[in-house]
């Protein structure tokens, strides 16, 4: 088991949308936005008005190689990336690049990029308060696996975190890891209804008031791709990411 101390959520923004995205998930979250940093100051931090942060952007195609379009991707935080990158190569991850600077870049059993660092951060902010009246903060990411790769994909992150795995109740398609208090991000499991190819990602709000944090997204330029009704909205950065408010409680740190 590698114990996991933090996560970071990146958002991987190609150069053509990079301002437009970096815009907006600052205002989304209420967030200020760090100094570049990088070679080619390809990577910000979202900073929270208290605690550490947990968002991360980067500028991708710096050597060439961009994606189509947006991605996330997870930074966990270890306390040995070189240890931690054995352990995670022996459940099947794939090694992609150690840096100069420490971190190991791997590739899960159904090829989603993630990166083993080490930074030790241990305060979780709280939701952050908009002046309608609710709370809102970025608390999950979903991964989003094709059918056949699900239950490899599902036992890899929960033996390689250690932490464990949760069915959902009605909801046949998803399960959820459960993270240590403290933690800023949640990991939750969905298996699409078909299709292949490498496992991705999006982004979820947890909101105390789901009709007005999805106006107020609107409002920031985004457009709602699907409601759901029972428990999320699915909805359209301006970069071009989908992600999704939901009603899971802003309050609530690991459930």
């Amino acid at each position: 088991m590698t114990t996991v101390s933090w996560v970071t959520a990146f958002i991987d923004l190609p150069p053509h949308v990079h301002e437009a995205g970096m815009r907006f998930w600052a205002s989304a979250t209420g967030y200020a936005v760090s100094p570049p940093r990088g070679e080619e100051a390809e990577f910000t931090t979202l900073l929270p008005p208290l605690g550490d942060p947990f968002l991360k952007l980067q500028r991708t195609g710096a050597g060439g190689g961009a994606p189509v379009g947006p991605s996330v991707h997870l930074d966990l935080h270890v306390g040995s990336p070189t240890g931690a990158a054995a352990r995670a190569g022996a459940l099947g991850a794939a090694e992609v690049t150690r840096a100069p600077e420490g971190y190991v870049v791997l590739r899960s059993p159904g090829g989603f990029t993630f990166c083993l660092v080490h930074e030790p951060l241990a305060a979780r902010p709280g939701p952050t308060r908009w002046p309608q009246v609710h709370e809102s903060i970025v608390d999950q990411v979903c991964l989003d696996i094709p059918p056949d790769a699900y239950d490899v994909e599902c036992a890899f992150w929960s033996e390689l975190t250690g932490w464990p795995q949760r069915r959902s109740a009605d909801r046949t398609e998803f399960r959820h890891l459960v993270r240590p208090d403290g933690i800023p991000i949640r990991l939750l499991l969905q298996r699409r209804d078909d299709g292949s190819g490498p496992v991705t990602a999006h982004l979820d709000l947890a909101c105390d008031d789901r009709p007005a944090e999805v106006s107020r997204h609107e409002h920031l330029g985004a457009r709602v791709v699907a409601d759901h009704g029972g428990g999320w909205t699915t909805l359209r950065d301006p970069a071009g990411a989908l992600y999704c408010v939901t009603d899971r409680d802003p309050a609530v740190a690991s459930r």
